[in-house]
């Protein structure tokens, strides 16, 4: 049996609805993830482009061009970033933000954890990837 979760905005106007296990679940230092949280990393779970359901809601996108872009879907009411879709990498599959679910598991890898903030400390299990 197939595992269906819906990732929701802040005020629940907007949502992605996938299906089955996240081919990655990871959290992620680079500067870009830290301003797209506001925070000290970014938590991004990543599902085939066949695993996503639906979508649902007003969303507006910001979009970065060239090699390494991406197209960012966010609430256009509350302005939580729900999904994206990158051209360099991953590009048969879509990014969701990992907090906007309610029942995921642990993330089991850190991206360019050498910009991890020294005072994030991960556990041992986390596989880490400068």
């Amino acid at each position: 049996m197939n595992t269906t979760r819906i990732a929701r905005c802040c005020c629940g106007a907007c949502t992605i609805e996938v299906k089955g296990e996240p081919m990655l679940n990871a959290l992620c230092h680079c500067s870009s993830c830290k301003q797209r949280t506001g925070t000290a990393f970014g938590w991004s779970v990543y599902f085939v482009d066949a695993d996503v359901v639906a979508t649902t809601g007003k969303m507006n996108v910001y979009a970065k061009d060239g090699p390494a872009g991406y197209r960012r879907h966010f609430c256009a009411h509350c302005g939580t970033t729900l999904w994206w879709k990158s051209f360099g990498f991953m590009p048969n599959d879509t990014g969701i933000a990992g907090g906007c679910f309610t029942d995921l598991p642990q993330p089991n890898l850190s991206a360019t954890d050498g910009g991890r903030c020294a005072w994030v400390g991960l556990p041992e299990t986390v596989f880490k990837v400068p």
